[in-house]
């Protein structure tokens, strides 16, 4: 199963779980410091939280999240033979999980990832990335 994954920067993690809690009548399906992910089976979407003080309400990325790595090499094929910019991140650690993933810029600056996510972490990975975006100097660590 494929699934829309929209990622929002929120002021305060625990307001905003309540909230999406109530609104897709789903509880989270995890909670770290600092972030929480929901895994909404109607409509099919994957819903990250990101706490980020100062820009809540704000678009941190999107998202396609897929069933498998086969999956996420054919995307990075088939965009890199579009002539689409692509960025793989093969193996890496964020958002509290292990994921094979590729990253494409739309046309209004919004970032979007193709993944599927390998195995949960303990760690969300090697910097803040969510705070960083694909193409940067930091992008090799953007994630989520």
């Amino acid at each position: 199963m494929s699934r829309i994954q929209l990622a929002l920067n929120v002021d305060n993690l625990d307001e905003a779980i309540a909230f999406y809690s109530t609104l897709f009548d789903t509880p989270p399906a995890k909670v770290k410091d600092g972030y929480a992910n929901f895994a909404v089976a109607q409509p099919p979407l994957k819903l990250v939280l990101l706490e980020n003080p100062g820009n809540g309400g704000t678009l941190n990325h999107l998202g396609v999240e897929v069933e498998s790595s086969e999956t996420v090499h054919a995307e990075i094929a088939r965009l890199t033979g579009e002539g689409m910019f692509t960025e793989e991140q093969i193996g890496t650690t964020c958002c509290f999980a292990t994921q094979d993933k590729v990253w494409v810029t739309g046309p209004g600056g919004e970032k979007w990832e193709v993944y599927t996510v390998l195995e949960d972490s303990e760690t969300f990975g090697n910097s803040p990335a969510h705070l960083d975006a694909p193409g940067t100097a930091d992008s090799a660590a953007a994630c989520c």
